[in-house]
């Protein structure tokens, strides 16, 4: 009994730091967290809302929002997070690309489970329209997932400064 206690404490010390490394890329920034379930003993269960920049497109922002499971295995990082994801992308400045990108290249990854699932947001360019789509999905290690959102960006004209095409930056 003693060696489970051990190596449960031993478990449970190991899983903290991974929740705290959660986030793959750069983190994002927290915008606001929205309470859904109250629990009276135990972490909330919540709607968090991040805002990320494109790390390849300067002028381009997105804001997105998932659950995060409350209780105490939510908070110990044990719980397997939602699928669920919302998304949108918007021009915020004038638009300028740091390099090439090929289509469905990745923008975002975040953990969503202490191995198998994960939230990513990709980046995509409609160069008949100019406009740049991102879209945000969790998949499994095993299975996919068929929760998904989609926000487009159409690449504008910023003041006197003329709006680059997105199919230029295209890797063929």
């Amino acid at each position: 009994m003693r060696l489970f206690a051990a190596l449960f404490a031993a478990f449970l010390g190991a899983a903290v730091p991974l929740t705290a490394l959660a986030q793959e890329a750069d983190d994002p920034e927290l915008i606001f967290k929205k309470t859904t379930v109250w629990r009276m003993l135990s972490p909330d269960a919540k709607l968090a809302t991040y805002a990320i920049d494109d790390p390849l497109v300067e002028g381009v922002s997105c804001h997105f929002t998932v659950p995060e499971i409350g209780g105490w295995a939510g908070w110990a990082g044990f719980a397997e997070e939602r699928s669920e994801t919302s998304l949108a992308c918007r021009q915020v400045g004038p638009v300028t690309f740091k390099g090439k990108f090929e289509q469905g290249e990745e923008v975002y990854r975040q953990r969503r489970s202490l191995f198998f699932k994960k939230m990513q947001i990709v980046r995509g360019c409609d160069a008949k329209r100019n406009v740049l789509v991102y879209l945000s999905y969790t998949d499994k290690l095993i299975e996919g997932s068929p929760q998904n959102s989609t926000s487009t960006v159409p690449l504008m004209p910023w003041g006197t400064i003329p709006a680059p095409k997105c199919g230029d930056y295209l890797e063929k």
